[in-house]
This record gives structure tokens, C-alpha cells and sequence, in this order.
């Protein structure tokens, strides 16, 4: 289950990343003449294509990843409540958590630095 996890942190962040890149090659169109031609790569394939046909596909392109990105940070939250779930139902402690009146304050910060209590994720330690 946490190697689910940490899959779709990276997930995340490698879409973070397109998005950084769509973010900048929009910025730079939108200073270009609109039929002016620009090359795009679809499919492997370099197309010609001038820039007002390019501009709104990048721009569906960029929202598109922007939800799925919510999509992937929302099932990250899930997996990390499925996990917590799991712990505490099967009673599974790991090495160094502690023992006795330790447990409790150790289990609500293990739960949150593997994504059950976190709404942004920030917690989720990826290798």
C-alpha cells in the first residue's frame, strides 16, 4: 500500500512538471503572431501547425492534467486512510514508534506523515 503511494506521488509530481512546461510554452505563444506556424509533437510525430490551432489544445491539455492531478491527490488521501485502517485494525507498529503511552502520540504523527491526515499531501515522504 505505501508503494502505491509513493507511486502516485510521483505520478504527481512528474504531471506537476508537464504542467510547469505547458504553463511556459502557452506564455510564450501568446506573444507570437497567431499565424505564425509552430511544430507540435503528437503521437511521436512532429506536425505543422500554426499557433492559433496549437494555443487552445495546450491550454485543454493543461486543464486536463491540473484535474487529474486533483484526481491523483484525492486517491493518494484515500490510500493513506486505507493504510492507517489497516495498522490500527491489524495492529502493526513500526520499528522505533514507541511503546505504551508513547503509541498514541506516535500513531497520529505516523498517520499524518503518510498522508491520512494531511489535506495537502506535503507529508508524504517519497524515496
Amino acid at each position: 500500500m505505501r508503494q502505491e503511494q509513493r507511486n502516485m506521488a510521483s505520478k504527481a509530481a512528474e504531471l506537476e512538471m508537464d504542467i510547469n512546461e505547458h504553463s511556459l510554452v502557452i506564455e510564450t505563444l501568446k506573444e507570437v503572431d497567431p499565424s505564425r506556424k509552430c511544430f507540435r509533437l503528437v503521437g511521436g510525430v512532429l506536425v505543422e501547425r500554426t499557433v492559433k490551432e496549437v494555443l487552445p489544445a495546450l491550454e485543454n491539455n493543461k486543464e486536463q492534467i491540473t484535474k487529474l492531478i486533483e484526481s491523483i491527490n484525492t486517491q493518494m488521501q484515500a490510500k493513506g486512510r486505507e493504510l492507517t485502517e489497516y495498522r490500527e485494525r491489524y495492529n502493526i507498529r513500526l520499528v522505533g514508534e514507541g511503546e505504551g503511552e508513547g503509541q498514541g502520540q506516535s500513531a497520529a504523527s505516523s498517520s499524518n506523515s503518510e498522508g491520512g491526515g494531511s489535506k495537502s499531501g506535503a507529508g508524504v515522504l517519497v524515496s
